[in-house]
């Protein structure tokens, strides 16, 4: 009975979303045409944080100290939902992101992304690989970047094996690796259910960011489990 009221509540509540997007889209597109970043920046944390706003849900995120004032990052987080990169806009708005290209084919959601310097993944081979990451670099030397390594949402609601894409940037820029544990979120609203579950409990845990240092003598597959390892670490799978 509950999942029905939540199926039914859903229905508008994504109505109204779509169209608080569009408004945002609108006026981001003026920014845009005046090529004035920063208000992008600061008009995307607001529509990521209206967005949790009005499904009524809260999350609380822990270890904020973490991030450093001014350091850019190559942020590494599971993945489980649509929702995960709206939580992350909310409180690291500026970062740059790449992922699957079938976002950008998200009414409304995809010009969003494609106005904060979203790379997209497409099918890897020589020359497009060697563009994404050109294209990550270059994003990287402003701003953090930040990827989902396990590629697309978990289905099941565990954390799915990492893909090596991170492990290109890293091998590339003087960032630090700052490992992100999402809880909730596939409890939330998983790929593979179209309703969104109102009672789920979220939570984001921003770990300390990997020393390049205790990574330096670790092959890609080493680095790849120890960051796989701390995410796993704080997850809660529902």
């Amino acid at each position: 009975m509950r999942l029905r009221l939540y199926a039914l509540i859903s229905i508008p509540i994504f109505a109204v979303l779509y169209c608080i997007t569009a408004i945002g889209v609108l006026i981001v597109l003026i920014f845009a045409a005046l090529k004035m970043r920063k208000p992008i920046s600061v008009l995307s944390q607001l529509w990521a944080k209206s967005v949790f706003l009005l499904i009524g849900k809260r999350f609380r995120v822990h270890g904020m100290e973490n991030i450093g004032k001014g350091k850019k990052y190559i942020l590494v987080a599971n993945h489980a939902s649509l929702f995960d990169i709206v939580a992350i806009m909310s409180f690291y708005p500026g970062i740059s992101w790449f992922g699957h290209e079938r976002l950008l084919k998200v009414p409304l959601f995809g010009t969003i992304l494609k106005m904060t310097d979203y790379v997209p993944f497409k099918e890897p081979n020589y020359r497009n690989t060697r563009k994404m990451i050109e294209q990550l670099v270059q994003k990287s030397k402003d701003q953090t970047v930040a990827i989902f390594p396990e590629g697309t949402r978990t289905l099941n609601g565990r954390i799915n094996s990492f893909y090596r894409g991170f492990i290109y940037l890293y091998r590339n820029r003087e960032h630090e690796i700052l490992p992100v544990t999402l809880n909730g979120f596939y409890d939330l609203k998983p790929k593979n259910r179209s309703y969104i579950n109102f009672s789920s409990r979220l939570e984001v845990i921003i770990h300390k960011p990997i020393k390049r240092e205790e990574l330096t003598d670790k092959c890609d597959m080493e680095i790849i489990e120890t960051v796989k390892q701390i995410i796993e670490s704080a997850y809660k799978k529902n």
